[in-house]
């Protein structure tokens, strides 16, 4: 069934049609019966895939990356199609229109899409407002960043007025610094920077009644070197973990024909997968598997996502491959875990 949806939405412009995917899903289970329905075909329950990390109880291990729901407009909804836990924005203090449109595309011979959306979003004020109509009991993880018009110096900020405001509605935070996206974003996951931004957040977190995890995400174009630099951030910075890895401007080994007329943006799906994959498993070989791992980046099957537990991943997520492959995906991964 969903394959015939795929081909048939996959007619339309890709931005289009996503934000028509978020209203019928909406109207779908709405519908008496539906959720009812979903939960049976999707929703997959066993003690065995819960997962306890940073203080939190996962209902399983798969979650949804960051960029799909960006303003939080349908978490409690996507709680039917299987999800352990949820992740929206990237958010920025203000709202912001993003780079100019056409910035999404799909390569469908690669399974893979190009996106250059910057960091668009509504804005802290209009996320809390979806926040307060929050239903579901999922796991839901904040991920924030910088205003585009905010200079590198003023960063730490925009940073600590995301915090701030999303501190009582979401469960974990997630430092987005990896967007190749926003210009001179990537600068920030230098060791200098990083270290202070992180700080800062960690100081403002031991102030509060109860501290919420704060996670890194990084690009999976660093060098060893700075992978190295990665890990003794964490260590320094005593943050809970790493989200690895976010998409790519490398255009290597592609099958999709003239790949230049796409322009920039970040690569994500399958070519990804085994950067990715590598990734995570320097980071907890060479940390000793100090501090838990989210790995993301090329999953598509369920065979993807064990390899990336296999690599030394605590928790996996999608987006390329969700939308590729749908809801059944997720089914197929928790499965799998219960047969290893």
């Amino acid at each position: 069934m969903y394959s015939l949806i795929k081909r048939l939405f996959f007619l339309f412009d890709p931005e289009k049609i996503h934000h028509f995917t978020f209203k019928l899903i909406k109207n779908t289970l709405a519908v008496p019966g539906v959720k009812s329905l979903w939960n049976k075909l999707y929703v997959l329950e066993d003690e065995r895939l819960e997962r306890e990390l940073f203080g939190l109880k996962f209902k399983n291990p798969v979650g949804l990356a960051a960029g799909f729901d960006k303003n939080g407009e349908l978490f409690n909804e996507l709680e039917y199609t299987g999800f352990g836990f949820i992740e929206i924005g990237t958010v920025t203090p203000l709202a912001q229109e993003g780079n100019p449109k056409k910035r999404l595309f799909r390569l469908i011979e690669d399974e893979a899409i190009i996106n250059r959306m910057g960091f668009n979003n509504d804005g802290l004020d209009e996320l809390v407002k979806q926040l307060k109509n929050r239903k579901t009991n999922l796991i839901i993880g904040g991920n924030i960043g910088k205003n585009k018009v905010t200079p590198n110096e003023n960063a730490v900020d925009d940073y600590v007025k995301c915090f701030n405001a999303l501190y009582q509605y979401v469960d974990y935070f997630v430092v987005n610094v990896s967007s190749p996206n926003t210009p001179n974003l990537r600068q920030l996951q230098d060791k200098e920077p990083l270290t202070a931004l992180l700080n800062t957040l960690k100081d403002l977190n031991a102030s509060k009644s109860i501290q919420r995890p704060i996670l890194l995400k990084i690009a999976p174009d660093l060098t060893d070197e700075q992978l190295d630099d990665i890990i003794e951030i964490v260590d320094t910075t005593k943050i809970e973990g790493v989200i690895a890895t976010n998409t790519t401007i490398e255009r290597s080994n592609l099958k999709t024909k003239n790949i230049e007329s796409f322009g920039a943006g970040g690569l994500s799906g399958k070519p990804l997968r085994n950067r990715s994959t590598e990734v995570v498993s320097y980071l907890h070989k060479k940390s000793n598997g100090s501090f838990p791992i989210i790995g993301v980046g090329g999953i598509h099957s369920a065979k993807d996502a064990i390899e990336k537990f296999e690599a030394g991943a605590s928790l996996v997520q999608l987006y390329t491959g969700f939308i590729y492959e749908g809801p059944k995906l997720i089914r197929e991964i928790n499965e799998a875990l219960l047969k290893s």
